[in-house]
């Protein structure tokens, strides 16, 4: 009994290496959207139109996306404190030079740089906690790192609008490379050291086809978000990335294990149903994300300072959510955790489906309370149901394929709504012409007369969220039972201490 409690519990030795891999991973997270704050700023600096300037988050997105393939077999063959050690490296040094960058071009190419290093940070960190952990305690580790993963988006844009407006927009790169030495020298000393599997070579055909086709179909995603729709261009990236995602998924299955990533875990009922899970989750609560502080900034004409401020209340559910639902899943299973956060993350965006122009704070702060308890109520145990059915020496090549998934769906989402706000703008506001961009410009007293009708159009957008949240119960009620993987944990955790 008392060898049982002690599995479960989080030792020192565990909780030491999630706080040096959320370290490095929140940098990575923050840095997506902490630049968000500074584009209207960088185009003045530089003297270049918003859609070049736009290319500084493109850039560094795809780049981020291109490279998570990669992550699974870099980490066996060269071992995940080594690759987690250059991926800080590589972001430390682009975080250097895009704050030091002479020029637009220089600027984009040293965000690229940095996403190289963020894309390899974020499921190289997962793997390092999964394999720490075991199967036992992965609800409590995925608690873990649903930190940075929900909470980066939220205070990202509250740092970057304080540091640009209180120092300078350099800073906002500059003021990663302490944090990422410190990050360095903690992971260096502290991260434990897995041995590399030397047998399994690079799978080329297969970066070939899946890391091209991941990045060209997110940029298809995109764009329809940015210009409000599925113009025959769109269509066509969209339509090349799918296929060179479907080319890799037919040369992987036929490859078999040694592929850059292993389809044949979709054949584990339990895996399968966590990534469903994953990719509806995602769609869905990630999608939703973007509604918000739009909202704030159009309808209600806060700043991206107050913004940010505003949407604190999601972060403190999810950040008062993470551990209880970690705790739960490893305690009665995500079957039970995962449709409950589904229904109280539903319950909190059919609230933003009813606002106005005038709705009141108090009320939307206890919504977005609301959708941060279901954010880190769902995302973080289905995650760890994917971990949980696997070998520890799967358990890289899972990592990076829950990544995929996870960038797939937040590029669906958030194009989807976008792409239906849009649209709703264009019917409801006559000034909308130019879309959303054009709305962000308008004079304040323009703006608060075309308010309720952009209120409108929110509301019935947010409709379409709560439909694809509820969606999310299907796969939510296919995860497994505790009961369901109490064998199989069993049969893992007999794996791993052979391995110790």
């Amino acid at each position: 009994m008392a060898t049982a409690e002690n599995t479960a519990r989080l030792d020192r030795q565990i909780l030491v290496v999630g706080a040096v891999v959320v370290t490095g991973m929140l940098l990575a997270v923050l840095d997506a959207t902490i630049v968000n704050v500074a584009i209207p700023t960088l185009g003045d600096d530089f003297q270049t139109s918003i859609s070049t300037i736009q290319w500084v988050m493109t850039g560094y997105l795809l780049a981020f996306a291109s490279v998570i393939p990669l992550s699974g077999w870099a980490a066996e063959r060269f071992g995940a404190k080594r690759v987690w050690i250059l991926a800080l490296f590589l972001f430390l040094a682009g975080s250097a030079l895009a704050g030091a960058a002479w020029s637009i071009e220089a600027l984009i190419s040293f965000r690229v740089l940095q996403g190289l290093g963020a894309g390899l940070i974020m499921p190289v960190g997962q793997t390092i906690l999964a394999q720490a952990a075991g199967p036992q305690r992965m609800g409590r580790v995925m608690s873990v790192i649903g930190v940075p993963i929900l909470l980066g988006p939220i205070f990202g844009p509250v740092i970057g609008g304080a540091i640009v407006d209180q120092i300078s927009w350099r800073w906002i790169f500059f003021v990663n490379v302490p944090v990422g030495l410190a990050a360095i020298a903690l992971a260096w000393r502290l991260l434990p050291a897995v041995s590399p599997r030397r047998g399994r070579r690079l799978d080329l055909l297969g970066l070939a086809l899946l890391s091209p086709g991941l990045a060209i179909f997110i940029y298809g995603m995109s764009e329809a978000g940015s210009s409000g729709g599925f113009g025959l261009q769109v269509v066509a990236e969209i339509a090349a990335g799918l296929g060179l995602i479907a080319a890799f998924v037919w040369h992987a299955w036929k490859r078999g294990p040694t592929a850059l990533i292993d389809v044949s875990l979709f054949a584990q009922r339990a895996y399968a149903a966590a990534a469903a899970a994953n990719l509806l989750l995602g769609i869905a609560l990630f999608g939703a994300l973007i509604l918000l502080p739009l909202y704030y900034q159009l309808v209600r004409g806060e700043s991206a300072l107050a913004t940010g401020l505003l949407l604190m209340p999601q972060g403190i559910g999810a950040a008062l959510a993470m551990p209880i639902a970690g705790k739960l899943t490893d305690e009665l299973g995500a079957r039970v955790v995962v449709p409950a956060g589904v229904v109280v993350a539903l319950a909190g965006t059919v609230v933003f489906t009813q606002v106005g122009a005038a709705t009141s704070y108090v009320v939307l702060s206890a919504a977005l309370l609301l959708i941060g308890i279901g954010l880190g109520a769902t995302i973080v145990p289905s995650m760890a149901v994917a971990y949980q059915t696997v070998s520890r020496e799967a358990v890289a090549q899972a990592t990076s394929t829950i990544n995929v998934i996870q960038r797939i769906a937040g590029s669906i989402g958030t194009a989807l709504l976008a792409v239906v706000l849009q649209r709703q703008i264009a019917e409801n506001v006559a000034r909308a012409d130019g879309g959303i961009g054009t709305l962000a410009q308008l004079p304040d007293a323009v703006r608060a007369a075309v308010a309720p009708a952009l209120a409108d159009a929110f509301g019935t957008t947010f409709w379409v969220a709560c439909g694809l949240v509820a969606a999310a119960l299907v796969p939510a009620f296919l995860l497994p039972r505790l009961g369901d993987r109490a064998g199989r944990e069993n049969e893992l955790a007999v794996e791993e201490t052979r391995a110790a």
